[in-house]
């Protein structure tokens, strides 16, 4: 799905929430979209979103966040949710360690219908629990390092890192883009490998330089 590049924005990037019903998606997506929380927040029927405009190396970016409703009922909208995605959070909640055991299912089902070069960053949440925590984070980092992905903990209750986790996946986002457009007006190929591993650490610019009117959803 494509969309045209306007004043408003240089990129527009579509990133995906994916995850267990009650992980906390909907909860990071409105902390990070408008910084607000619920601690009555209902399951998520079928598809929603929220966007919010950042500045990466003095470009605007426009992302769009998709949060799904975690249980196999809405397992149809699959392809639909995942097209022109950029960026995935995988979502798991460090207080049940069945939603960490379903991080490989959430990966295989990212990487057989997201396209093959999509940002994934997986995510530790509630970690303001960490009294009633069931995964350890050295676990977490033992499977990240497995699959190839970088990792993180946040807490949407207390803001805790969600900031960085959206600004690490759409900052290498932009990098790749970057990266892409200056190769195609030198004529060579670039690209990433398949399941991008971010430093969540470094929210920096590569400089590198753009098209205005990229197209990039």
């Amino acid at each position: 799905m494509a969309h045209k590049v306007d004043d408003d924005y240089d990129y527009l990037f579509k990133v995906v929430l994916i995850g267990d019903s009650g992980v906390g998606k909907s909860n990071l997506l409105s902390r990070f979209s408008r910084n607000e929380f619920s601690l009555d927040s209902k399951s998520t029927i079928g598809v929603e979103f929220a966007t919010r405009t950042i500045q990466i190396d003095g470009k605007t970016i426009k992302a769009q966040i998709w949060d799904t409703a975690g249980q196999e009922r809405y397992r149809a909208i699959t392809s639909a949710y995942y097209r022109g995605a950029l960026g995935a959070l995988l979502v798991y909640d460090i207080t049940k360690n069945s939603s960490f055991d379903n991080v490989r299912r959430w990966l295989r089902e990212l990487r057989d219908h997201a396209d093959s070069n999509i940002v994934i960053l997986m995510v530790g949440n509630k970690s303001d629990l960490n009294h009633l925590r069931d995964v350890s984070s050295d676990d977490a980092h033992i499977l990240a390092e497995k699959e190839g992905l970088s990792f993180i903990e946040t807490s949407a209750l207390q803001s805790t890192n969600v900031e960085k986790a959206f600004q690490s996946v759409l900052t290498e986002v932009y990098h790749i883009i970057s990266k892409k457009s200056l190769a195609a007006e030198l004529g060579v190929s670039s690209g990433p490998s398949q399941g991008t591993p971010i430093n969540v650490g470094d929210t920096g610019g590569s400089g590198a330089r753009v098209k205005k009117k990229s197209c990039c959803l």
